[in-house]
């Protein structure tokens, strides 16, 4: 058996991107290389481990923490994390008292220079609509249940200001390097549907 014989079909979105880009491609619209540079570039040099190296570092340096809570489009840039989705950028902080959730009712702005592509489910009017009407029942579908006493606050992102959740700090963690910090640190704790925990 070839490797090819055990990977899953490809869906019908699938073979019409590939047919769109070889048909594209043989007519010189679009040239491959460039194709696979920006592809290359969305897989491997953005997404939520950049993100995640954010967090880890303001978990474990509070003059950063505290730079990236006054200005993050600023503290970002000086990293180099920057671009046309995320040129204006808010980092909100968790905390006992509130929980922060992000969504972009409009459409599906989003971090991409922090976080990569967004999840096809925050792009899903569903999620849209229920991250404003009812959102700890939204974060209840996602398995996060927070205590009746803590806030939720909603964040709607749009073309001009792009929101990134700082999530709590988990206990236990005080040991725990940035690299290893990076570990614990998911897309969905910088969007505000779940939480960094160590229990992955």
């Amino acid at each position: 058996m070839t490797e090819s014989s055990h990977r899953a079909p490809l869906s019908d979105v699938q073979l019409r991107v590939r047919a769109l880009e070889s048909l594209l491609t043989e007519k010189g619209v679009v040239n491959r290389e460039t194709l696979d540079g920006i592809v290359d570039h969305y897989e491997n040099k953005v997404g939520p481990h950049i993100g995640a190296a954010i967090v880890a570092r303001a978990w474990t340096d509070p003059e950063f923490k505290a730079r990236l809570l006054e200005d993050a489009s600023a503290t970002l840039a000086e990293q180099g994390y920057t671009g046309i989705e995320g040129s204006h950028m808010v980092v909100v902080e968790n905390t006992d008292a509130v929980h922060n959730l992000v969504v972009c009712t409009l459409c599906s702005c989003y971090p991409w220079p922090v976080l990569g592509l967004p999840p096809n489910w925050y792009k899903s009017t569903p999620f849209r609509a229920k991250a404003v009407r009812d959102p700890r029942g939204l974060l209840r579908e996602f398995g996060l249940e927070l205590p009746e006493e803590t806030a939720v606050r909603v964040w709607d992102s749009n073309a001009e200001i792009r929101y990134l959740v700082l999530p709590k700090r988990p206990e236990g963690t005080e040991n725990m390097s940035e690299a290893e910090l990076q570990e614990i640190v998911t897309r969905d704790s910088m969007v505000g549907t779940g939480q960094a925990t160590l229990e992955q």
